[in-house]
């Protein structure tokens, strides 16, 4: 458990000290380098040079750790999934992992690269809002998934899979009218937050529903006993 703890602390100052790079990186950019690469420019006429360094290494460094850490999460939720399942409980997962969720702002730098290069990838960065139902799944490590539990289960995810899919529905059923504001690149990017958001809203609903709809039961249960 301490060892568990401990890697968490370094994957977490990790992404700490990437952002700090990046701050840092952005500082010296605009003091000494004309703040380029920090506010939109025309990459068609770039040149690279030497003091541009800073700012790409450490924008790298902060993508390379994001992709590490969604790839390491994928691996330990797999591991973790297959030994709760086996054992009829749930994962143990710590609720201070639900703090993930606020890597969900990133998806806010879209429109920071949009105007740079007209890139829209880091909109997708909004999916990661869904990892706050973390802090829901953490707080149910180890409950036993007797029949009703399974059923509470089953329950959240249906309904969590009905709120995202309507407003996918909706996006669709919007932006396949036309150009939304007379310019397609704004309706790709409509899309795109709209689809993050309802995963990402799937994904925490899920959650928390769960969470909800099994402590009610269990309120329920304590009533009835003390009557």
């Amino acid at each position: 458990m301490k060892k568990k703890r401990t890697k968490t602390a370094r994957i977490a100052g990790l992404g700490v000290f990437s952002v700090l790079l990046v701050l840092l990186a952005s500082w010296y950019s605009v003091t000494y380098n004309e703040a380029r690469l920090v506010v939109p420019m025309d990459f068609t006429e770039y040149e690279f040079r030497i003091r541009d360094l800073p700012m790409i290494v450490t924008v790298l460094l902060l993508c390379f750790y994001v992709c590490a850490l969604v790839f390491f999460m994928i691996k330990a939720n797999s591991r973790t999934r297959h030994t709760a399942q086996a054992q009829q409980v749930t994962r143990t997962l710590n609720p201070k992992l639900g703090l993930l969720g606020f890597c969900g702002f990133l998806g806010f730098l879209g429109f920071w690269t949009y105007q740079m290069d007209k890139s829209v990838y880091p909109f997708a960065f909004f999916l990661f809002f869904g990892f706050f139902g973390f802090y829901y799944e953490g707080k149910m490590s180890n409950t036993y998934m007797d029949e009703r539990f399974l059923q509470n289960k089953n329950k959240a995810s249906l309904k969590a899979y009905k709120i995202s899919t309507s407003m996918i529905f909706i996006a669709l059923l919007v932006l396949g009218q036309g150009r939304l504001m007379s310019r397609a690149d704004y309706t790709l990017i409509a899309f795109i937050v709209v689809v993050s958001l309802s995963i990402a809203l799937e994904l925490f609903l899920s959650e928390y529903l769960l969470y909800r709809y099994d402590h009610d039961d269990l309120l329920d249960d304590l009533s009835e006993s003390g009557e």
